[in-house]
């Protein structure tokens, strides 16, 4: 088996305005950068060799993190995020996970497994995999995915996405969708 590139990218950056919980304790950074770490020290352990497009200290630009993979022709391309609907507190809750319209079945397989391990493991409703013009999904050449793992908009997933156990659950689960997908591709 050749030495597979995945590419990690936490949602959006540090100072992203809007990016955040109603109440201003979670910003949604903290949550894609904590669970990107666990996910690619993890793959990392597996022989998975793993690059990361965003940085701690700048909200890097979309393109740059697209042509970063294109250019260093990655097997896969997973973004992590946490949602949120509106601008207050919502009802809205549950894991989905994104892929082109277009996208290849290679794009739909790792989505389908990344989003079926995420509900096994963090319990909570399965919103489906769906389909968006996303650009990190649209510009990438590689299969690419895009996962929501809990509403920060929430007041019950907001209180998880700030817990380390539940974020060590979506690495974990996150992890082992790719994992699957790299060993049966």
């Amino acid at each position: 088996m050749k030495l597979t590139l995945i590419i990690l990218d936490a949602g959006h950056g540090p100072n992203t305005p809007g990016k955040r919980s109603p109440d201003g304790k979670l910003r949604e950074f903290q949550f894609n950068s904590a669970v990107v770490a666990l996910v690619g020290d993890r793959l990392s352990r597996e022989g998975i060799k793993v690059r990361y497009v965003h940085e701690a200290s700048r909200d890097v630009p979309l393109n740059e993190r697209t042509a970063l993979a294109n250019r260093l022709r990655a097997d896969a391309y997973v973004s992590i995020h946490a949602n949120a609907h509106g601008n207050g507190w919502s009802e809205a809750h549950g894991i989905e996970t994104y892929i082109y319209p277009q996208a290849s079945k290679s794009s739909a397989v790792l989505a389908s497994l990344v989003q079926k391990n995420l509900i096994t493991a963090c319990q909570r409703t399965d919103r489906g995999v769906k389909k968006a013009n996303f650009a990190v999904l649209r510009d990438t050449q590689m299969p690419a995915i895009l996962v929501e793992c809990g509403f920060m908009s929430n007041r019950t997933e907001a209180l998880l996405l700030q817990s380390k156990a539940y974020q060590l659950q979506c690495a974990r689960a996150i992890t082992f969708g790719i994992l699957c997908w790299v060993y049966t591709k």
